[in-house]
């Protein structure tokens, strides 16, 4: 395993052999590296610090200690991710995921557990069965038919595992298990992408769990790609709640209304004109002259965002592994420099996470 980690991190990194030799002063050779990687030969205690040094990676994740393995991993623009993609993502995943454990594990929480909505996973005999897969999972968790303010919440408060991370611009998300080779168990978690906006990176989460719930052999990968965008339609925009903003059927539509629309189910423009169009509020033609005109370049570029360029990605973030590694600071569970490590945050973001702001002495 040590090999696996250490070609992975090579990748994220782009290095060659040789450029990682280079990287390390040649304290070992790229031949030396290459026999690592493919299990031939172990590296010194020192090799594996310069490497982890080079390869920004922390030594934990090189040593592999919880022996934690990804399952599973489906990009959902697989044809157009590269190598070097793959082993970035993977790497952040495993890096982060051992954090998370190792946070549950001192708290004694069961990692295994999330509050599935279904007894299994559902087979579909046609893409359109996604819409009543959407209300089943409403009903069983009880949401109601309103928009749901903070997806990455909702999720995590059932137990899935979310990760917002800088990720390729040809990826939107992913979805995979995280397990230990000697125990029978698996962790679901969802990864999207935080350089997209904030309404297309909630519908990927509703995608992503999609998938956590289709029968993937009920369905061909492409429909059940189709079947995971109604979820997601389905999920974020009820067709009760829908039609008492819209109405049964339109036969145009504004921009200033489109806009408050998306603003309401806080998704994005284009996935609310195809939410209308499915749910035959709109014609074809309706949509059509509508990505003709004000919805022109919708698909590519978001109107209106919900946040503003210089606060991408700071929106619905989660919050629960940083707020277990909190509780367990105060706790006294872990210490402070073992609470930075986990956070990968500095002794004094730390302390002020810990204090709160500073009250001023003439406030007191």
């Amino acid at each position: 395993m040590i090999g696996d980690r250490i070609r992975m991190a090579r990748h994220k990194a782009g290095f060659s052999l040789r450029d990682l030799a280079s990287a390390i002063e040649d304290r070992v050779t790229a031949q030396a590296i290459g026999k690592y990687e493919r299990g031939e030969d172990v590296p010194s205690s020192g090799a594996l610090m310069a490497l982890a040094t080079a390869l920004k990676v922390s030594l934990a994740y090189l040593l592999d200690t919880q022996g934690i393995q990804l399952t599973g991993v489906e990009f959902r623009k697989k044809a157009r991710t590269t190598a070097r993609d793959r082993a970035h993502v993977e790497t952040e995943v495993l890096e982060w995921i051992e954090r998370y454990l190792q946070i549950e594990s001192i708290l004694d929480i069961d990692s295994t557990l999330w509050q599935k909505p279904l007894k299994g996973p559902r087979k579909l005999r046609k893409i359109d069965e996604a819409e009543s897969l959407a209300r089943d999972v409403r009903e069983a968790w009880k949401l109601g038919l309103d928009p749901i303010p903070n997806m990455t919440e909702l999720l995590e408060e059932k137990g899935l595992k979310v990760l917002v991370a800088p990720l390729s611009d040809n990826i939107s998300g992913f979805t995979c298990l995280v397990g230990r080779a000697d125990r029978d168990w698996k962790v679901p978690v969802i990864v999207v992408n935080d350089r997209f906006p904030l309404e297309r990176r909630r519908l990927t989460l509703a995608h992503e769990l999609a998938h956590q719930l289709i029968d993937s052999e009920s369905l061909s990968p492409e429909d059940e790609e189709k079947a995971a965008t109604v979820f997601a339609g389905a999920f974020m925009m009820t067709r009760e709640h829908l039609l008492v903003e819209v109405g049964k059927h339109r036969h145009a539509l504004g921009y200033r209304e489109i806009i408050g629309l998306k603003r309401l189910y806080r998704v994005s423009g284009a996935a609310l004109l195809m939410r209308l169009r499915q749910l035959n509020i709109i014609t074809q033609s309706i949509l059509t002259y509508a990505f003709q005109g004000i919805a022109r370049g919708w698909r590519t570029q978001e109107p209106e965002e919900l946040e503003i360029e210089a606060e991408r990605g700071t929106w619905e973030r989660p919050r629960r592994f940083e707020r277990l590694c909190y509780r367990a600071l105060a706790e006294g569970l872990i210490s402070l420099t073992k609470t930075t490590e986990l956070l990968r945050l500095s002794v004094s973001e730390v302390e002020a996470g810990l204090r709160g702001p500073r009250v001023d002495e003439d406030h007191r």
